[in-house]
């Protein structure tokens, strides 16, 4: 890689790596940008095609969602909690005729989750900003919580950076008698103002870390649920960007989709038979099936305390060992639609039902599955948004930037948690004179050897193999030099070596993406409110790179 700094607003440094040099990305994003003809049987269009939006906004105002009713359920959540104007007037356009939604979504992750879940929250904002300017319509970006998700150690932890880089876990004890429920109806205990301290410890002191330790104390106050205190956290960070960040767990809105769960039902599971049969296709062409439900799956959980799934039981259905009919079981979901939950394979479709939706900002692992519902559309008859690939980036500052242009360092070389990178880096930064003198005496040896191999057999052949022996040997000890060297100019360089261990430390911690395994919390703190802002005014809508950004 080399860093050709951008600098758009005087201030921000951006430089980009195509994902193909990278090792983490699955071949499937890979050639969703960059290969589409591969996939488009999956998928309803490229995204990097200017036709696309234009039809799937087409072919979503003759699908009209009841707005009225979402718009009123939306206004209501967030005037319950108080959000920001500028999301309460994003709400009320969705009311409107015409009105098209941006989505995207993620768990309720504590404290707001990895950094991917705002770099989600950003590209939707931004997309529904373009989608604006250029194709004339109302666009409202909108945060679907996966509130009724029951994996509560997946969301119960958070990842921070100390001063020194070092990552630490802030781990959130929750009761076991939680097990199994959604995160909507988690309160949070009282531990959690013990928690919020932990964390304020091992967060760098900045001129924002008061406000932001201030602003966590009133979202995430006891009582209150994970899921809610997560819905005020980005109301606070991104509510004023006209962020609509909607509870997916509102009981309000459930009556508006009753006939989705109908269908599922009445279908007897033919949302999973065909996410399954995409899924091979997929496997046929040399990527994976990212879900692959059991054959007696139906996509619908069935809520009373805890999620469980609904099972094909013969010609009945079952939940928890309990017995329903067919009639019985579309009975209840007439009677009481908020007892039922959809599966990450109907989610899409329930959440497009309800929201204008035309393009849906996913990430990785989301792209890959939502690969496998272009038909599960085609079923439901809801036109398929435009999947949208959520931006990546790490977050460095100019010292780590300097850092890879001065010494000419590949950004993704730094995951690798070896020092490999480092002793070259060292052995290229040797004294000249020196580094040259090891170079020409292992040139020369290395000939002389060669001879010496050559005309021994001339003499006595018997001798080859000690010939061979002595050379490996020689070898070994110049290296064994060289590696000596090494450690020496490490002792000597140490500028050198805590700028790359700062660099890895903050790019790649714990050999892992960043922007999977540090909380967007991290930067926040270290960047004050303007980050948001910063991000929003300088990264470029192009997919297919990752971006390493200097605020």
């Amino acid at each position: 890689m080399n860093i050709n700094f951008h600098n758009p607003s005087g201030k921000f440094l951006i430089d980009s790596v195509d994902l193909r040099q990278l090792t983490w990305p699955d071949p499937l994003i890979c050639d969703y940008c960059y290969n589409f003809e591969r996939l488009e049987a999956f998928y309803v269009g490229s995204p990097i095609t200017p036709t696309t939006l234009s039809k799937v906004i087409e072919s979503r105002k003759s699908w009209e969602t009841n707005k009225t009713h979402i718009g009123d359920i939306v206004t209501a959540q967030l005037q319950s909690r108080s959000a920001p104007p500028q999301a309460l007037k994003a709400a009320e356009k969705l009311k409107e005729r015409g009105t098209v939604a941006i989505l995207t979504g993620q768990q309720a992750g504590l404290f707001g989750g990895p950094l991917f879940t705002l770099l989600k929250s950003l590209t939707a904002i931004a997309l529904a900003r373009q989608v604006e300017k250029d194709y004339n319509v109302a666009a409202v970006p909108v945060f679907w919580i996966d509130a009724e998700d029951h994996d509560l150690d997946e969301i119960r932890t958070c990842d921070l950076l100390d001063n020194d880089f070092n990552l630490h876990q802030v781990d959130l004890k929750l009761p076991q008698m939680h097990s199994g429920q959604p995160a909507a109806s988690v309160p949070l205990p009282d531990s959690i103002t013990q928690t919020i301290e932990t964390l304020y410890k091992i967060l760098p002191k900045t001129e924002f870390s008061q406000e932001i330790f201030e602003q966590l104390v009133k979202a995430y106050s006891p009582g209150t649920s994970l899921v809610e205190a997560f819905s005020r956290w980005l109301d606070i960070v991104l509510g004023p960007t006209g962020l609509v960040v909607f509870d997916s767990s509102d009981k309000t809105a459930k009556p508006l989709v009753r006939s989705i769960f109908t269908q599922e039902l009445q279908s007897r599971g033919k949302v999973s038979g065909l996410a399954t049969l995409a899924g091979k296709n997929l496997s046929a062409l040399g990527y994976h099936s990212q879900v692959n439900p059991r054959t007696d799956s139906v996509a619908i959980f069935h809520i009373d305390q805890t999620r469980r799934p609904v099972r094909l039981r013969d010609n009945e259905f079952e939940i928890e060992n309990t017995t329903w009919t067919t009639e019985q079981l579309i009975n209840e979901v007439q009677k009481s639609p908020g007892s039922f939950s959809p599966s990450v394979l109907l989610r899409p479709i329930v959440q497009d039902t309800l929201f204008p939706t035309i393009a849906y900002v996913a990430g990785p692992s989301e792209l890959a599955y939502l690969g496998q519902l272009k038909q599960i559309y085609a079923e439901f008859k809801i036109p398929m948004p435009l999947v949208y690939p959520r931006l990546s980036a790490t977050i460095t500052d100019g010292a780590t930037m300097k850092f890879l242009k001065r010494y000419k360092v590949n950004f993704e070389t730094l995951q690798n948690q070896d020092d490999g990178v480092l002793n070259q880096l060292l052995a290229d930064n040797l004294p000249s004179d020196l580094d040259n003198i090891m170079k020409d005496t292992e040139q020369s040896i290395y000939h002389l050897l060669q001879k010496i191999k050559t005309e021994v057999p001339l003499v006595d052949p018997t001798l080859t193999e000690a010939v061979q022996t002595t050379k490996k040997r020689i070898e070994r000890d110049l290296q064994n030099l060289r590696s000596k060297i090494i450690k020496a100019a490490k002792r000597k360089n140490d500028t050198l070596q805590r700028q790359f261990y700062r660099a890895r430390s903050l790019t790649f911690p714990k050999g892992k993406a960043q922007e999977r395994n540090v909380a967007f919390l991290y930067f926040l703190n270290r960047y004050g409110p303007k980050l948001v802002d910063q991000l929003l005014a300088n990264l470029p809508l192009k997919i297919g790179n990752h971006y390493l950004l200097s605020p």
